[in-house]
């Protein structure tokens, strides 16, 4: 096998070389397809029956959850004779208390409010195609490096062309999610597993907040930036945006207070999930208000 190589800064290119398979070989790798293509239409079979049982499931508990749901119209009050039982109820999200990013002075009455940290660090994109030439089998693998803003650790290290594209190994501030404690609609709490399902996050204006105390930290536009010029960044350097899902406090600038509309089973004064006879786990939550029959849809 021979190799040839040409490269720039941002651009390599690779040439391998071998001699072109014979009858045999190629017979050979027409059987292997063959077999591998079995293999997959198999395993394709497989699961489209498995997927089609598990809809047929998830049909069954839906139509029985909607058999025997509660709607509950006074969501300000927990009334212990649902003890147990599936309730359907809607109304605006509740927080004791702002999630609050102490590094970058930002705080939210929401549920969920997300740091989200980017590097500016080469990317190297690679393009393979084959071809027969002078009774050779060659191929020509070209590699090209763009600088990118990536919310990942990009390694350099197993880079065709390292050296002159080194990322860090690391980044200097690390993304997080903060999650309010306490959420609730009218007098019912609820679980971390409808928590977690408020989750469509919107991208926070940073215009009303203060500039952080950090003698680095440029801001512009909707972003917090480690770059001594953020118009021309160099690799290594940082940009932090802020998300939040589940407003909880409206207000001109956030809008109104989110409205959710939720399917679970009342314990004690908490929503929790709701097992039923088919197996499932019932515990739907979605923006807006929604009758039971709805949400049910929407589950589906």
């Amino acid at each position: 096998m021979a190799k040839q190589h040409s490269d720039s800064s941002r651009d390599n290119t690779i040439q391998n070389s071998e001699p072109a398979p014979g009858f045999l070989q190629r017979l050979s790798d027409t059987a292997g397809g063959m077999l591998v293509g079995l293999i997959a239409f198999t395993l394709s079979f497989y699961l489209l029956f498995t997927n089609e049982g598990r809809a047929v499931q998830t049909s069954l508990s839906l139509d029985e959850g909607l058999s025997v749901v509660v709607p509950i119209g006074n969501i300000q009050r927990v009334d212990p004779i649902n003890e147990g039982k599936l309730l359907h109820l809607a109304g605006p999200l509740q927080t004791s208390k702002p999630l609050f990013d102490p590094n970058y002075g930002v705080s939210m009455h929401c549920v969920q409010l997300k740091r989200q940290v980017e590097m500016y660090q080469w990317v190297e994109h690679e393009e393979s195609k084959e071809y027969e030439e002078g009774g050779e089998k060659k191929t020509e693998t070209r590699y090209t490096y763009n600088t990118e803003w990536k919310s990942e650790v990009v390694s350099s290290r197993h880079f065709d062309r390292e050296i002159a594209h080194r990322n860090p190994s690391a980044m200097a501030v690390e993304s997080y999610t903060a999650v309010a404690a306490d959420v609730q609609v009218g007098s019912y709490y609820l679980s971390k597993g409808l928590i977690n399902k408020i989750d469509a996050f919107k991208q926070l204006s940073l215009s009303q907040f203060k500039k952080p105390q950090h003698a680095d930290v440029i801001t512009e536009g909707n972003y917090f930036y480690h770059s001594a010029d953020p118009k021309n960044p160099e690799v290594g350097d940082l940009r932090i945006s802020f998300w939040y899902a589940g407003v909880s406090m409206g207000g001109p600038t956030f809008g109104s207070i989110d409205t959710v509309s939720i399917i679970a089973r009342q314990r004690g004064g908490e929503l929790v999930s709701y097992k039923t006879k088919s197996g499932d786990q019932l515990e739907l939550l979605y923006l807006g208000s929604h009758t039971a029959e709805v949400s049910m849809m929407n589950g589906r």
